[in-house]
């Protein structure tokens, strides 16, 4: 089969097209044929070498990849026959092999998927998806919010957007100006071009924020908290965490969440969120976007999601 490996931390260009043997499944494992694996902005982070985050980095070499859709093919010992030919999704956690032609998967990973769902909406779905769905358990948006969206063009953004406004919120997305039409007809009801100087004064006060950028931008949404506001955070795609002391919260009673690690799974399980996701999917209730690369374009892939220049989910298709 063909995989993509990396020798050595360092740029997109160490991701490297290979041949490499099938992998065989153990004990409690089958092996996936797949068609779908999905690109998570934390590759890019592990990529480059930079530690510190919720999974450890690899031993070199490895392949990349944590999120796979496609059909059963080989079944390792102990798992039940009624899973080979079918259509499935998993998340890999932390053993990674996704970025590849044949995934190896435990059989407790994995989720049959209907015919009416496609492997790149349901590779979209099992991690960021359940990610969002997890976001929104803490952030709770209500008919009444006015809900401003950082990066509502992206991977987790636009889901929100959707939920959001199914939510009967009012809801305003930030994005680039190539991306606004496309957060437009999400449903936002009002865009705005965060990358402008005082592109704030174009919203006016919101009463939630959900920043996964940070930096200057976070620091800009949650100026436009009205008094009692909430911010959820759940990353910084922008290279820093929003910059919040105890002050800001005292003058217009903020309430600051963090959606990540513990507080995440606070009452659930990565199992139910993915199972949530999917559902959500499945009923369309949420349709992710994604920008699809070949499987061997996954060094562009990365420096696509990199310098921002794709929208939704980024999919590679072996």
């Amino acid at each position: 089969m063909h995989a993509i490996r990396q020798h050595e931390f360092g740029p997109a260009e160490n991701l490297r097209h290979e041949e490499v043997p099938d992998p065989e499944p153990g004990p409690d494992q089958v092996r996936v044929s797949v068609s779908a694996a999905g690109v998570h902005l934390l590759d890019t982070s592990i990529r480059r070498g930079e530690a510190g985050g919720p999974v450890p980095l690899p031993r070199l070499p490895a392949t990349p990849g944590r999120e796979v859709a496609g059909v059963v093919t080989a079944l390792g010992p102990g798992v039940d026959g009624h899973w080979l030919g079918k259509r499935v999704v998993a998340h890999l956690g932390q053993a990674g092999g996704g970025y590849a032609e044949l995934a190896v998967v435990g059989v407790g990973s994995l989720h049959e998927l209907p015919d009416h769902v496609s492997d790149d909406a349901a590779v979209a779905m099992i991690g960021t998806g359940r990610t969002a769905v997890g976001v929104l358990r803490i952030a709770e948006p209500a008919k009444d919010d006015v809900v401003l969206v950082t990066a509502a063009a992206g991977g987790l953004g636009s889901l929100f957007v959707q939920a959001v406004k199914a939510a009967g919120a009012r809801v305003v997305g930030a994005a680039s100006t190539a991306k606004l039409d496309l957060v437009r007809g999400l449903g936002a009801d009002q865009v705005v071009d965060y990358t402008r100087p005082g592109w704030g004064e174009e919203v006016g006060e919101v009463s939630l924020v959900l920043d996964g950028v940070g930096g200057d931008a976070g620091r800009a949404a949650l100026e436009l908290l009205g008094v009692g506001g909430r911010i959820v955070l759940f990353g910084w795609s922008a290279g820093a965490p929003t910059r919040i002391e105890t002050p800001d919260l005292y003058r217009r009673g903020l309430t600051a969440s963090v959606a990540l690690g513990p507080r995440l799974l606070k009452g659930t399980s990565l199992r139910e969120l993915e199972e949530r996701s999917l559902a959500l999917l499945a009923e369309h209730r949420l349709t992710p976007l994604t920008t699809t690369f070949p499987l061997r374009d996954a060094a562009r892939a990365h420096t696509a999601l990199e310098t921002r220049a794709t929208t939704g989910k980024v999919v590679l298709n072996p």
